[in-house]
């Protein structure tokens, strides 16, 4: 009998609960179902957080298994039903998770596996402080000791690993407006692990790691010769100079080559508005003190241009504000960075927001 071939791995890692990765996964599969993939939710945390909840809508979820445990019922992710269902996706909140005693394996990720070795495609989330090799990192940072740890090498094996990334000014409001947490929990969680230096530093850890984990990939046999460049989208959007500082921080870090890029319709900067241009032109300078190359790119669509000139260069990461700042981009597209997701399937698109989601 021949073995299915062994599924895909792919998992939405953050720095902290709230930045948006169990959204991102459910975002995730929602697209793929409107594609026609069958996909179903084989465990989903919900938290009560509602914008989430939502995006569940329409997906079938597998009912999970009850198991008795001194006197109590737990709810824990049904693997038999899911090998039963056989979907070509699965869904699996919370890979680091510890089942409870009784359970056919005693780790969340060994049911992953078994769902892997079946051939089912798995998307799954978790927080860069359950990786055992940043176990005592994270105790030094935050004072706290994570108890439920994972081994590295099985981050190492999956296929892809997308960081989703919030700012922690930005996380503290989410947390502040309950999006997070119920109120009481907020509260201690402001007082413990979510206080703005401990985010900042597990942040800086999240950013090395999402480095670490493209410079081990792209090491595979089937690119021998792909050295890791990063592209970086100047806009006159404030962000950009912590999109240029973020950028030649990972490239440092992997030894990467690094291009920052203006997209300008006549291929000059003479024809953006004064200040607009103004600020691009800082810009490129502050990328140019970093010993970034820049370059001034013509073309009337951002996304297009950037991208083609990211494939011409064998560019591997692409960074990109959200823009709030609809100015400069008059004329141009709204938002491109969901267009440049769309169109960079072969690069790795960071998007770096440093302010509350808009009600998505």
């Amino acid at each position: 009998m021949s073995h299915p071939q062994r599924g895909k791995l792919k998992i939405f890692m953050g720095y902290a609960a709230g930045v948006g990765k169990t959204y991102k996964m459910l975002e995730e599969a929602q697209e793929l179902k409107s594609s026609g993939v069958d996909v179903v939710i084989g465990y989903f945390e919900p938290h009560g957080r509602k914008e989430t909840i939502a995006k569940t809508e329409g997906l079938e979820i597998i009912p999970r298994q009850k198991i008795e445990y001194r006197g109590s019922s737990f709810e824990e992710m049904d693997t038999n039903a899911i090998l039963a269902r056989s979907p070509q996706v699965c869904l699996v909140d919370e890979f680091p998770h510890t089942n409870v005693p009784g359970s056919e394996r005693p780790k969340r990720w060994e049911d992953v596996e078994i769902l892997l070795a079946a051939g089912i495609d798995v998307l799954t989330t978790m927080n860069i402080q359950h990786l055992e090799s940043l176990n005592d990192k994270v105790w030094h940072i935050s004072g706290i000791r994570v108890r439920e740890t994972i081994a590295d090498w099985v981050v190492q094996q999956a296929d892809e690993v997308v960081m989703v990334d919030l700012t922690p000014r930005a996380l503290l409001h989410r947390l502040q407006r309950g999006v997070v947490y119920q109120s009481e929990k907020a509260e201690s969680a402001l007082r413990n692990f979510f206080k703005e230096s401990t985010l900042v530093a597990l942040r800086e850890l999240a950013l090395r790691q999402a480095a670490y984990e493209v410079e081990h990939r792209i090491e595979v046999p089937a690119r021998p010769h792909k050295h890791h460049k990063i592209l970086v989208l100047v806009t006159a959007d404030p962000k950009s100079a912590m999109l240029i500082r973020r950028a030649k921080r990972v490239s440092d870090f992997v030894g990467a080559e690094c291009f920052a890029v203006t997209v300008v319709p006549a291929g000059d900067l003479a024809g953006l508005p004064q200040p607009d241009r103004e600020t691009v032109e800082r810009h490129l300078n502050f990328a140019r003190n970093l010993h970034i190359e820049t370059r001034i790119l013509e073309g009337d669509d951002i996304a297009t241009t950037l991208v083609d000139f990211g494939r011409r260069n064998e560019v591997t990461q692409i960074y990109v504000t959200r823009p709030h700042v609809k100015s400069w981009l008059r004329g141009l597209s709204s938002d491109p960075a969901q267009k440049i997701v769309g169109m960079a399937k072969d690069m790795q698109v960071v998007i770096v927001s440093d302010r509350e989601p808009e009600a998505e």
